[in-house]
């Protein structure tokens, strides 16, 4: 699991250089008969199982280290293996229910106090224990498991699609989660992004792979370990290079594999979201010790759904679900400098290009109406990844407090808004649309403007007047306000996939087809129930200026719908804070951020 910063830690942010790497995950093969339903059990029944009875694992010269993605997988049988993940609010603690359904009756089952801690998978669940040639034990660890992992079907009746999300949540501020097996799916125990490398030199060896004792308890999983011959190649790129063969078009497999884990990811990378392309884009979390970003792969993928936390915050964005391809030229050389992360055309954190919402043909006509129908809710999440920048070589000299913030949307209905352009006309005229139960539009209103935002690493429409982010005194009263007021509205994160509405699957996560391009006539931009949009300010202008404020205690305020140009259904829960302390002198100011409630994350 990434590591993230302990509560009263002085952060200072550095650009440095982040070492990159993917790979492509092994996805299950393995046929199995389908139940007799005269002898079905009412509970699912879990089974750990092996793609492959050997794996090849590279380790590279210039990033030693070897990601353990053995190719095992957790199997659900008559039935489908679904948990529901949530806390009722910062200052209680995660609680897990395991959801059961036996035709149209459903129970759920409180799993025990304290099992999950957080949203990004059940901890301990698989131990892995390796061997050399010489049967010495080399290795031995537990890993979590995030049952929204790589998955693929184990039989051919089995659903052609998961209902399920395909990651778990990464935001330290999520507040509710579903996690699932599809009936006749299998899941990717591998920890993926999430788990460290391990130290193996080149060799064989022999790993045994078993879910740990009190989850076969708890699910009643049977005890029939698994075991992988692993092979260790070292490889280097001035071999690679020197060879100019086609494994330059192919993923390191030493890399973080593609099993996912739902973080919805945020625009870490939107364009404050999180940097132009010029900037190293996963600084912020690779400061706080979390795992190096790798570099974004093409757009061209295996058609996985969104992950979410794409680019946009101080965390590692979630993975795609299933494999993706890198850009060639990202396996040479440089692929070990500094990343270029973020929403640049065609991509954002490389999961995939999603397909763009379209507008309506035209612009609404007639009289502008808000029906009384379900509206959207805005809300925005505390602060996290708060760090001290200096101006790098844009403001020599000015320290910076930069930050990640989200704002989500509670439901019920979904935030949809269209941009529409008049010919010569450099803004578009924005629109706010309701929807009926059944899904017709029923009205509309105007709601400001959307602008072009030219800079590298942005190239989308930006619509404005979403959010507003002001640095306030110990009084509460305002201090700094960040220029960054104009959005381009993606599905980053998933906040709380348990509110009415909430959509698991939800579109409109790539910046680029999401906010058009620069000769577009029209746009749409949604915010989906359940999910949030994380933008980090990480930039001068975007993030605060601190350079003149004396130390002491403040409060980092993320404000949704600043100017209630937005209809929504309550406007009283727009408001976040995040308490910071600055310290230090001019050159080398700190910042400590206290727990929010039982969140310890800065």
């Amino acid at each position: 699991m990434m590591t993230r910063p302990q509560q009263g830690r002085t952060h200072r942010l550095t650009r440095p250089s982040i070492a990159i790497a993917a790979a492509v995950a092994v996805t299950a093969g393995v046929v199995a008969a389908a139940p007799d339903a005269k002898t079905a059990e009412p509970t699912p029944k879990l089974s750990l199982i092996a793609a492959s009875t050997s794996v090849t694992l590279d380790s590279w010269k210039d990033d030693p280290g070897v990601y353990l993605d053995l190719g095992t997988y957790l199997t659900s049988e008559n039935g489908a293996f679904e948990l529901k993940v949530t806390r009722k609010s910062y200052k209680d603690p995660v609680v897990a229910t395991q959801v059961l359904r036996n035709g149209k009756k459903t129970t759920n089952k409180a799993l025990p106090a304290g099992l999950v801690k957080e949203f990004s998978g059940l901890p301990g669940f698989a131990q892995v224990s390796v061997t050399d040639a010489a049967g010495k034990t080399v290795l031995k660890q537990t890993e979590a498991f995030c049952p929204n992992n790589a998955s693929g079907r184990i039989r051919p009746d089995a659903p052609a699609q998961s209902k399920y999300p395909q990651s778990c949540p990464v935001n330290p501020f999520t507040l509710g989660s579903v996690w699932g097996v599809e009936n006749g799916w299998a899941s990717n125990t591998y920890a993926g992004y999430y788990a460290k490398p391990v130290q193996l030199a080149a060799g064989t060896y022999t790993a045994k792979i078993s879910v740990t004792k009190k989850y076969r308890d708890l699910f009643g999983i049977a005890n029939k370990p698994q075991t992988v011959k692993v092979t260790v190649r070292e490889r280097s790129w001035e071999e690679e290079e020197g060879s100019g063969s086609a494994a330059r078009s192919a993923a390191p497999r030493s890399a973080k594999s593609a099993a996912g884990h739902q973080g919805h990811t945020g625009h870490g990378g939107h364009e404050g979201h999180q940097r132009a392309a010029d900037a190293p884009a996963a600084s912020a979390h690779a400061a706080h010790g979390a795992p190096a970003r790798p570099e974004a792969p093409a757009a061209r993928t295996t058609g996985a759904a969104p992950t979410f936390n794409v680019g946009h915050g101080p965390y590692p964005p979630a993975p795609p679900a299933l494999p993706w391809a890198l850009k060639k030229e990202s396996l040479q050389r440089q692929a070990f400098s500094a990343a270029k992360v973020g929403d640049r055309p065609g991509q954002t954190d490389g999961s995939r290009q999603a397909p763009g919402a379209k507008a309506n043909a035209k612009r609404p006509t007639g009289k502008a109406t808000v029906p009384d129908v379900p509206k959207p809710d805005l809300r925005s999440l505390p602060a996290y990844g708060i760090t001290v920048s200096d101006g790098y070589e844009d403001v020599p000299g000015k320290d910076y407090l930069a930050f990640s913030a989200n704002v989500w949307n509670a439901g019920p209905a979904k935030l949809v808004v269209d941009g529409f352009r008049s010919p010569g006309k450099e803004l578009m005229d924005a629109y706010q649309y309701f929807y009926d139960a059944k899904g017709k539009q029923v009205g509309y209103t105007p709601t400001g403007t959307m602008e072009w935002d030219p800079r590298p690493g942005h190239e989308h429409w930006h619509f404005t007047d979403f959010a507003s982010y002001r640095l306030l005194k110990a009084d509460k009263k305002e201090s700094v306000r960040s220029g960054k007021e104009a959005f381009c509205l993606a599905n980053t994160d998933a906040v709380d996939y348990t509110v009415k509405n909430a959509n698991w699957h939800p579109g409109n996560t790539d910046l680029s087809t999401a906010c058009g391009q620069e000769n577009s006539i029209s746009v749409r931009e949604v915010l989906d129930v359940g999910s949030g949009d994380t933008y980090t300010q990480d930039l001068p202008g975007q993030s605060f200026d601190i350079t003149g404020l004396p130390n002491g205690t403040y409060y980092i305020q993320v404000l949704a719908n600043p100017e209630n140009r937005l209809k929504e259904t309550n406007h009283k829960n727009n408001s976040a804070l995040r308490k910071v302390v600055l310290g230090g002198k001019k050159g080398a100011r700190t910042v400590q951020v206290p727990a929010h409630d039982l969140v310890n994350a800065n």
